[in-house]
């Protein structure tokens, strides 16, 4: 596994991680066992980077995760948490008394006494140009309650303010093949600054698999059924904020140019992965067999017609539409 630099973190890390919003809740039932599975796997595959949240499952993929540290104490494994979901989205609420709270608890959930990295979990725009956000943060840093902080992101001017901010570490933000707006200002100011980029969502949402058809259906505890049109949360995380269908189509035209011997999912995750100022990509797993087909995707090497045929692809379904919104 190619391993990167984790931007003002200092830390490497894997080129390919794991997301772990599907252990904790809103992708369907995964019973815990199978999740610890899928950290294992993870890990035995190369995978040093575990992406979380404390909202992800109210808590449980944190557990979860601590679970598996306690388990194996020498993995090598960094964790990236999030927080600033658990209250109202008031940019009032993201005070230092708050970030402690929350801090606090992600601390106790994940069995250690030092966040390895904290992310503001997609907080209101105001945050993000915030001294006082940024004061608090550093203060946590200087207390020890968290190691180094970066932010999740929805929008390209997010990720901009917050790269301005000297004590950002890392931005996690929503990049895939369908996904290319950041490529033309947030890594190029990412990589001037030293900043690493997490890339999430490099499926977008499973779209990418080339599994789906427009008659294919999601339960109902799944966001790709209640939250399609942005009904609890930004539509941008559910299929990348593209319309199913038009998605499904694209999708189809991509996995044609995949390659034998590589699954549409390997070769859109690799892709990510291929960017220059990418430090890690993050897919999520429900099973060992997802976690082990997302690691190997890190040891693709992608033919040049593909790489060539992925901005053209965008232009014609999405550019119009995301570029005007994320």
């Amino acid at each position: 596994m190619q391993q990167r630099t984790l931007g003002r973190t200092g830390r490497t890390v894997s080129v390919i991680g794991l997301g772990t919003w599907q252990l904790g809740a809103d992708w369907g039932d995964v019973s815990e066992s199978d999740a610890l599975a899928v950290l294992e796997a993870s890990r035995d595959a190369g995978v040093t980077l575990f992406d979380t949240a404390d909202v992800y499952g109210d808590g449980r993929s944190e557990q979860l995760i601590g679970r598996f540290l306690a388990a194996n104490p020498d993995a090598g494994i960094t964790v990236a948490t999030k927080m600033g979901r658990r209250e109202a989205q008031d940019p009032a609420n993201f005070t230092l008394a708050k970030f402690r709270e929350w801090t606090d608890r992600s601390r106790r959930n994940l069995g250690v006494e030092t966040l390895d990295l904290v992310q503001l979990h997609c907080p209101p725009t105001a945050v993000f140009s915030s001294d006082a956000v940024y004061d608090a943060l550093d203060t946590l840093v200087a207390d020890g309650a968290i190691a180094n902080y970066g932010v999740s992101v929805e929008t390209t001017d997010e990720a901009l303010a917050a790269i301005a901010h000297p004590g950002t570490a890392t931005v996690q933000i929503i990049l895939n093949a369908f996904r290319l707006k950041p490529l033309d200002r947030v890594l190029p100011a990412a990589r001037e600054a030293g900043v690493g980029i997490i890339a999430r969502v490099p499926l977008a949402s499973g779209l990418l698999s080339g599994k789906y058809t427009a008659e294919t259906t999601f339960a109902s505890d799944d966001h790709r059924s209640y939250n399609r049109h942005g009904e609890a949360f930004d539509v941008g995380e559910t299929f990348s904020g593209v319309d199913f269908e038009t998605g499904v189509a694209a999708a189809q035209e991509f996995a044609a140019l995949v390659p034998e011997g590589t699954t549409p999912a390997q070769a859109a995750i690799a892709w990510v992965a291929q960017l220059d100022g990418v430090s890690s990509v993050i897919p999520g797993a429900r099973s060992v067999e997802q976690a082990r087909a997302n690691a190997a995707a890190g040891s693709i090497a992608l033919p040049a017609s593909l790489t060539a045929a992925v901005p053209a692809l965008y232009d014609r379904y999405f550019r119009a539409a995301i570029h005007t919104r994320w």
